[in-house]
């Protein structure tokens, strides 16, 4: 199959996924290629980008794409719509809101043209962030309702993104399926803590919806809970970057809680014994994934589709948005001997679900049976 995977911006979760597919199809044979932005993403990902552009046999492709609606959306569907056609793709699969715009209208365009390819949309929570009782909620959503008639399938990376696109937009007319984020098989080994660790660490995106400001704010109510300094690290880039900054040193955290930018993953696991993911909202975070499987405890809050990885009822669920809660979870983890072992995952059951080789085979079933389902595909 020729697959190519259409996305705006090239950071975060959605970069991860797409990353993964792209090597575990390309090892099964199939020919891959990314549509994405162009001004968004540094000198990581310009890194990440380099280690799969061998593996991208239908090429890597950045044109400017907005992240909200603008009149140049315009220009960037028509070069999208050249490039795409002349790619000859059998699958497009379209991830966040512009990117499902791309994969379905142009999808949908080609098939106008007599070629007949298969278009898939995973919202990977994008747009069922928005609120439905609000003006810019009810126009984003009722947008996604009628791209529906445009794609082929749905595939949501948790139940609970599932529920969500249920109550906000509407039960799918399309095929919908639930195919779980995994991590390769080279990210369950375990990363050992260096000695000079920190007791806590937050990795991600530096911006309030990721919940930075929370667990600075538990970070210093933990200290005052077990009565002596901690440590912790922040590892990432953002927009609220300096604000942050602002709050760790007006709390006069700033000895004891230090910032870093963004490394990759397993490095910053290393120099910690705890990660904690203080999300206010998430669909299925990597981080969780990429931490259990390098054998760090995981303190998160209760939202999106982390429960359905530590489970529903996990003692290291917090409340969203509540340092208090996320302080006493954090609290729980320092004192309680064998916090571990007695609250995480077992390892072996983890990774059958959450692995890259289940979730690229359960894709690549998905993209076969959808193109069974069409007569002809041939351009004009």
């Amino acid at each position: 199959m020729r697959i190519l995977h259409c996305f705006r911006s090239p950071v975060g979760g959605i970069f991860r996924h797409v990353r993964d597919l792209v090597e575990e199809h390309r090892a099964a044979g199939h020919e891959v290629g990314i549509l994405c932005d162009s001004s968004t993403g540094g000198e990581h990902e310009d890194r990440l980008f380099d280690t799969i552009r061998p593996q991208l046999s239908l090429g890597l492709t950045r044109i400017p794409m907005r992240r909200s609606i603008a009149p140049s959306d315009l220009a960037a569907l028509y070069r999208s719509y050249k490039h795409i056609r002349s790619l000859r793709p059998d699958i497009l699969h379209g991830h966040g809101a512009k990117g499902g715009v791309l994969a379905r209208l142009i999808g949908s365009a080609l098939r106008v043209n007599r070629y007949c390819v298969a278009r898939l949309y995973s919202p990977h929570g994008g747009s069922l962030h928005f609120d439905r009782s609000s003006l810019s909620g009810k126009v984003v959503l009722q947008l996604e309702r009628f791209q529906e008639r445009f794609g082929d399938a749905l595939v949501f990376v948790c139940d609970y993104e599932r529920r969500t696109y249920e109550e906000k937009v509407g039960k799918p007319l399309k095929t919908a399926r639930v195919i779980y984020n995994g991590i390769g098989e080279a990210e369950f080994e375990p990363v050992p803590a260096v000695i000079s660790a920190v007791d806590f660490l937050y990795i991600g995106m530096l911006r309030d919806l990721k919940g930075p400001d929370v667990f600075i704010d538990a970070f210093a109510r933990t200290e005052r809970a077990v009565g002596r300094p901690l440590s912790a690290l922040m590892v990432g880039d953002g927009p609220d970057r300096e604000r942050y900054e602002a709050m760790i040193s007006e709390r006069g955290l700033g000895r004891r809680l230090t910032m870093m930018p963004a490394m990759p993953a397993r490095k910053a696991f290393a120099l910690t014994n705890f990660v904690v993911v203080p999300s206010r909202a998430e669909a299925m975070p990597y981080i969780v994934l990429e931490a259990l499987a390098a054998g760090k405890p995981v303190i998160a809050s209760r939202v999106g589709g982390i429960p359905e990885v530590l489970g529903v009822k996990s003692a290291a669920l917090a409340v969203p948005g509540d340092a208090t809660s996320l302080s006493d979870v954090m609290t729980q983890a320092l004192q309680t001997p064998e916090w571990h072992d007695r609250v995480m995952p077992k390892p072996s059951d983890f990774k059958a679900v959450f692995s890259a080789s289940v979730m690229a085979d359960d894709m690549l079933h998905l993209y076969q049976d959808l193109l069974g389902q069409i007569p002809d595909r041939r351009y004009s």
